[in-house]
């Protein structure tokens, strides 16, 4: 796993991943209003700023648990990576610490699509903070650092039973984390002023469509980044092919509901739709068949654009439909396992046992989640205040939180 090419790999894919936060802040920042995007794309790279440093100084610690009932590792073990980075041979340690820490500042950046127009920077970095402390910490030690999720196979079947939860890259730990925070979040700072449906339109849909594209390109890196860890990169070859494969499925089913409802497919549909194909093979890319993955794809699509618009009818204002897309798609692709995982779903040579652990997985994380987005973000709102004024979200956030403008389209041109 130290070799040179091996090596190579992992950092690449930790690039690759760390893209896909600025990739989320572009593709966020095209949907809001023109008045809003520093802010939302800011929301994202305060998340990298603030989550790589817990990561460093603490979080890894916490992500590992000597004993499957433990709630976290200990904060303090190696702290600010002091051991870690003394130990003969570090290269393959520190470069998984680096490698973890990209998934813990999506995670917490995917959360602020719930909350945008109308959030204050400084109480969102208070919540990032807090909830990647004893929110995405702790479910990524019980997810793949020995803790109760990697072991509740062994429970609930016994040990010699084989059967094991499968979340190859976040299906649990990082989608429907995301996307039930951000449900709590959206709840907890109501709606925006004038909710309703088609209550804004994007005001710059290529830079949703670049988020996009970034996005796709570090999934590669997302899914096989962890393959550097196999002696022989076995499945790297699968994990691509599901990778490209469920994101062009899930294009093909948001834009057929598009067709079917409005009479015309959208782009912001289409990437919506990758993006939600992409939700969907996190946690599967390495344990489906090719068609298999094409289905889930196809169904995450389908699926996801139906979700976006329980939101009207239920009356919760997820702005930027981080609910319909990664709670749904990762519900969907960690739940479907139970049926199609090569060898092991129900109808692919399996039995119901898989589909049991992926769902007590899938609703152990999503109720935690919630519960402490929720009680976070409600500390914060009744304490300092996490949500702007009225004014300042009708003339748009950028100036009263940054003092920028996204777009100085007023200056006047000097004439020579």
């Amino acid at each position: 796993m130290d070799a040179p090419g091996n090596i190579s790999w992992a950092v690449t894919a930790t690039a690759l991943v760390l893209l896909m936060t600025p990739g989320v802040a572009f593709f966020y920042g095209g949907l809001v209003k023109a008045k809003s995007v520093i802010s939302m794309m800011m929301m994202s790279f305060g998340a990298i700023g603030l989550i790589a440093v817990l990561w460093t100084l603490y979080g890894f610690s916490m992500s590992t648990v000597e004993s499957p009932t433990q709630f976290a590792g200990n904060p303090f073990a190696d702290f600010g990576l002091a051991e870690s980075a003394s130990e003969p041979g570090a290269n393959v340690g520190l470069l998984s610490v680096a490698y973890g820490a990209t998934f813990a500042i999506i995670t917490v950046a995917l959360i602020s699509g719930a909350i945008a127009d109308r959030a204050r920077f400084g109480p969102w970095l208070i919540f990032v903070g807090v909830f990647g402390t004893i929110g995405y910490f702790p479910i990524a030690a019980w997810v793949w650092g020995g803790g109760w999720i990697m072991n509740l196979g062994s429970w609930l079947f016994g040990e010699d039973s084989g059967i094991a939860v499968i979340d190859y890259a976040g299906g649990t730990a990082v989608h429907i984390n995301a996307g039930a925070a951000a449900l709590a979040l959206s709840l907890v700072l109501g709606k925006r002023i004038g909710f309703h449906k088609g209550i804004q339109k994007p005001h710059n849909v290529p830079l949703t469509l670049l988020g996009a594209a970034l996005l796709w390109f570090g999934w590669f890196g997302f899914n096989a980044g962890a393959e550097w860890l196999a002696e022989d990169m076995g499945k790297v070859g699968l994990i691509a092919i599901n990778t490209m494969g469920a994101a062009a499925a899930g294009i093909l089913g948001w834009i057929l509901v598009e067709k079917i409802k409005d009479g015309k497919p959208t782009s912001v549909g289409a990437v919506s739709g990758a993006v939600a194909g992409l939700v969907a093979i996190t946690p599967a890319c390495a344990n489906l068949a090719p068609g298999w993955a094409l289905l889930l794809g196809a169904l995450s699509g389908i699926a996801c654009a139906v979700a976006v618009e329980l939101k009207y009818r239920l009356g919760f204002d997820d702005s930027l439909d981080v609910v319909g897309l990664h709670l749904v798609g990762g519900l969907l692709g960690t739940v479907y396992l139970g049926f199609f995982a090569t060898g092991q779903g129900l109808f692919t040579g399996g039995d119901v046992r898989l589909l049991a652990v992926q769902v007590i997985a899938s609703g152990g994380v999503m109720i935690y989640s919630f519960v402490v987005a929720l009680v976070t973000g409600f500390a914060i709102e009744k304490t300092i205040g996490f949500r702007v004024t009225s004014d300042e979200e009708i003339a748009g956030v950028d100036l009263a939180v940054h003092g920028e403008e996204g777009y100085a389209l007023d200056e006047p041109v000097a004439v020579h």
